[in-house]
């Protein structure tokens, strides 16, 4: 039998206008819609196909709640809100001074501009919100989502709590052996490099890589933490020119940007190795 699955495309929807405003909406529209790099991810017979920014934003998010050790419904939350706040993009504008994948406002305490454009604070920063909130492991997401955010819009995150299940439960490794992420991105706009690849796992991961030529090693130990690690860095292989990443016997090459069983079986149990460039 073939499983349904349920498309959920978070690219911008396309208003027509007058503007000037609206044609460079509607070029970029037209240009995310068509363009050939996409990040498909697939869980529980639904899809979610993010652009490779999005995705590389939804891996950071996750990747910090990893760090922190906290469970995956953390990243359930935090994703579903910056999907409702920003469709994963890290905006450099917003309602009064919101900016940011959260849209955290300088005046109400969230940090400098500086500091909530950058994913990783604005991430830790919005898990540092979240745990305050009484009873946010089992709550209902978008009420918990409203403690933190305080938006006017309190229902909306709701619309978004199927997408953030899907992209957590990948990102965070929950998925293993079964993880169904295909990513098929371009050439990275720059040569690669594995020491910067590996000084980003160190910053979002938490994990200490091992750098010989254009291989990254990271030892993640247990597989749940593996496969978030390997996920991440398929997220990220656009902007950080990943060609290739091995875990637990599987391997996701950017071309066709699908996995395939690693026959040459370069990944020890609970660990993964990246190729940059």
């Amino acid at each position: 039998m073939t499983r349904s699955r349920t498309a959920r495309l978070l690219v911008p929807v396309l208003v027509v206008g007058l503007t000037a405003t609206g044609a460079v909406l509607g070029t970029r529209w037209v240009a995310a819609e068509f363009s050939p790099s996409r990040c498909v991810f697939t869980a529980a017979g639904e899809e979610v196909r993010l652009t490779p920014e999005q995705a590389a934003n939804a891996g950071t998010i996750a990747a910090v709640s990893v760090q922190r050790g906290l469970p995956p419904r953390a990243a359930t939350i935090a994703l579903a809100t910056a999907i409702q706040e920003s469709k994963l993009r890290n905006l450099r504008y917003g309602h009064a001074d919101s900016q940011g994948l959260f849209q955290q406002r300088p005046s109400q305490g969230w940090g400098t501009v500086e500091q909530i454009t950058d994913p990783v604070y604005a991430s830790n920063a919005f898990y540092d919100a979240l745990v305050q909130v009484e009873g946010w492991q089992d709550g209902v997401v978008t009420q918990v989502a409203q403690e933190v955010q305080r938006s006017a819009f309190p229902e909306a995150y709701a619309d978004h709590e199927q997408e953030g299940r899907v992209l957590a439960s990948i990102l965070t490794g929950q998925e293993g052996t079964g993880t169904d992420l295909r990513c098929r991105v371009h050439d990275g706009t720059a040569a690669g490099s594995a020491q910067a690849f590996a000084d980003k796992a160190l910053a979002q991961l938490g994990l200490q890589g091992q750098v010989e030529g254009r291989t990254v090693r990271l030892e993640a130990g247990d597989p749940a933490r593996a496969w978030a690690a390997a996920t991440w860095a398929v997220t990220h292989a656009e902007a950080e020119d990943v060609s290739s990443v091995a875990v637990e016997g599987r391997r996701w090459d950017r071309r066709p940007g699908d996995w395939s069983d690693d026959e040459a079986g370069g990944s020890a149990a609970g660990s993964v190795v990246v190729e940059v460039g």
